[in-house]
Formats: structure tokens, C-alpha cells, sequence
């Protein structure tokens, strides 16, 4: 069964993100946001063939090793990139919230440069893609 994830959205009223009644379901691969469901049949799990097809291998290679639901596999060079970006996410966090509490008025320029710090920072993390594995 997919599991579906809650979108959130800013409210135009102040900026803040509320979370809202939306529900989009993702590829159980790759997890590629599907489209839209059709009325009838059953409801799609996969967004590609392809997909299908690695889920399947992965579920018989799972079963050979004797791994359960709940234990996964990931390469070290891709944990690694991952708590690279989580670092980097983090330092631009600290920045922005010690440039912030600083006292004095911040400009709008120097607001502008903090949101542009934050985007960079979190891109990559916003950009990652789990990569289909290679046979």
C-alpha cells in the first residue's frame, strides 16, 4: 500500500505554512508525485513500468537476504553526500537566525541575501533523487 504525503502550502496571509487537505500519492519507487487517480480500478502505486519492475527486484533481493520491512540499504558515498547537504542546511540556518537576532533593523536587501543563503543551502536536499539502481 503507498503511503501518501501531506503537501504544504504557504498561506498567502502572513507567509506561514499551514498543512492542507491535498493528499498526493508517490511513486513506491522512486516516489515521483502520481497523477491523478483515475474513478474506477485499482489505485496506482507506480509511476513507470520501470518502476514497478525495481520495486520487484528489490522486494526479491530483500527476500534472498533475509531483510526486513523496516531495514534498508543505502551506499555510503550517498549517506555521505546527504550529511554533507544536512550540514550545510544547518550552517545556513545558524547564519540566518544569528544575523536575524542581532539587533537593529535588517534591510531588505540583507533579508533578501539571507532567503537566497537558506534557498541555495537547501537545494540540493530539494534536488536529490534517489538514483535507480543498476543491475
Amino acid at each position: 500500500m503507498t503511503k501518501a504525503d501531506v503537501v504544504e502550502q504557504q498561506s498567502e496571509s502572513g507567509g506561514t505554512s499551514t498543512p492542507t487537505s491535498e493528499v498526493l500519492l508517490r511513486c513506491r519507487w522512486c516516489r515521483r508525485v502520481l497523477p491523478p487517480a483515475a474513478r474506477t480500478g485499482r489505485k496506482r502505486q507506480f509511476c513507470r513500468q520501470s518502476c514497478r519492475q525495481w520495486d520487484w527486484v528489490a522486494r526479491q533481493r530483500a527476500r534472498d537476504l533475509e531483510l526486513s520491512e523496516s531495514d534498508l540499504v543505502v551506499a555510503r558515498s550517498e549517506l555521505d553526500a546527504l550529511r554533507d547537504d544536512l550540514y550545510v542546511l544547518a550552517c545556513a540556518v545558524d547564519d540566518v537566525r544569528r544575523d536575524l537576532g542581532a539587533a537593529g533593523q535588517r534591510s531588505a536587501r540583507e533579508l533578501r541575501e539571507a532567503l537566497d543563503w537558506l534557498l541555495a543551502a537547501a537545494a540540493p536536499l530539494r534536488d536529490r533523487e534517489i538514483a535507480t539502481p543498476t543491475p
